[in-house]
């Protein structure tokens, strides 16, 4: 499986982008928006050609200042729960609004109905509790599957086929609790099994599905693929992917919906940082940075992954170990090469920082929140956040 993407990840820019930030308070975020609407035609060319609909999952991307210019895009929103679906039915008027959350709480179940469109449940006894209420809500009601067929290697965590998964119903399951007034509720089936891969990983879960599941496909009106699809990676197979989706939709009379996340955002923001010290442990320097792994981008620490980096290609002869200033050992960032030593105040950044960033980020530590900026069409930064002391404190009281 690829992490992130094989073109140049800062190809938004044109020359040095340091002299673009020079004047910036570190850390910070900067989505670029000419980068979305790049993503955001692919990923309508998609939709169109192959007669589905792309919904933006928000766990991914939730920057909702962007959200009309997405809508230009996509279809709606998906959501894993009750905030993330205000959100979207908020920022995006007018688009669908989707929601798949592992279990659903009775205290919400109610206010949730007035924001959902389509609510998947994650096992029959969360159909058999909420399914009929949602129906008579007038939404459209599914049931995510596990079709049992991984298609990734080394990231268990990011696998919902994984042995134990919990995520999603297996035929045996359906088998023994779907009653037949269960399934008279449905009205759609779901399966989210990928994480950054291509066509032919979907291809191989799509047959794996119609060997668990044909029997019920030609009895509901739409089938969710979920996400993990890097349709806007330089490298993805459009063509194939479009194939599937229109042979899936000739052979069951199936709307279908996407809900890729990293799609959208793939390569369209930075993380701008500064050098805060340097230290040394035996040979190796070690650079401590404004930003921290663990605090502004999780990913780097759960995936593991090392985020690109402008200017360290491998090339250089210089080798640094760049880290957090958190206290957490394992706070670190990765290991670069330069081809100039660094020095405390030098400006780094780092790439396709878009993604499972702003949408995670937290205070550990008391560190401060990376305010977010946007890149607009014609090159000009403003920010959009202002977080300080009062982000930090609020949460604990």
């Amino acid at each position: 499986m690829m992490k992130r993407d094989p073109r140049p990840p800062f190809a938004m820019f044109e020359g040095d982008p340091k002299a673009l930030f020079a004047d910036m308070p570190t850390p910070a975020f900067v989505i670029d928006e000419k980068s979305l609407i790049k993503n955001g035609e692919i990923l309508a060319s998609v939709a169109r050609d192959a007669g589905c609909k792309i919904l933006l999952a928000q766990k991914a991307f939730s920057n909702f200042a962007f959200y009309p210019l997405l809508a230009n895009y996509l279809a709606g929103t998906e959501a894993s729960g009750l905030y993330e679906a205000r959100l979207g039915r908020e920022e995006m008027p007018g688009g669908e609004v989707h929601v798949f959350s592992g279990a659903y709480r009775e205290e919400t179940f109610e206010e949730l109905l007035l924001y959902a469109d389509h609510i998947v449940f994650n096992s029959p006894a969360q159909l058999k509790k909420f399914g009929k209420r949602a129906k008579e809500a007038g939404k459209e009601v599914g049931l995510r599957i596990n079709p049992e067929c991984s298609t990734q290697e080394g990231h268990a965590i990011y696998d919902p086929c994984a042995p134990l998964s919990r995520l999603g119903t297996t035929r045996a399951v359906f088998e023994r609790e779907m009653t037949k007034e269960l399934l008279g509720l449905l009205d759609g089936l779901h399966f989210h099994t990928l994480c950054e891969q291509n066509a032919d990983a979907l291809e191989a879960t799509m047959s794996a599905v119609e060997g668990k599941f044909s029997d019920i496909l030609p009895r509901v009106k739409w089938l969710n693929m979920g996400g993990g699809h890097h349709i806007t990676r330089a490298d993805y197979d459009t063509s194939r992917l479009v194939k599937i989706i229109r042979d899936t939709r000739a052979k069951y009379g199936l709307e279908v919906y996407l809900e890729p996340g990293e799609a959208v955002a793939l390569n369209a923001g930075v993380l701008i940082s500064r050098v805060l010290d340097i230290v040394q442990n035996g040979e190796d320097k070690i650079a401590i940075l404004d930003a921290s792994a663990a605090c502004h981008m999780p990913d780097v620490i759960e995936m593991p992954y090392t985020p690109p980096l402008f200017g360290a290609d491998g090339s250089g002869r210089f080798c640094y170990r760049l880290a957090g200033p958190t206290c957490l050992a394992g706070d670190i960032i990765g290991d670069y090469l330069f081809a100039e030593p660094l020095h405390i105040g030098d400006m780094l950044i780092f790439g396709d920082m878009a993604i499972y960033t702003t949408c995670k980020t937290n205070t550990f530590n008391g560190m401060p929140l990376p305010d977010i900026w946007k890149r607009a069409k014609d090159g000009s930064l403003s920010p959009l956040t202002r977080f300080g002391y009062s982000d930090f404190k609020s949460r604990l009281g």
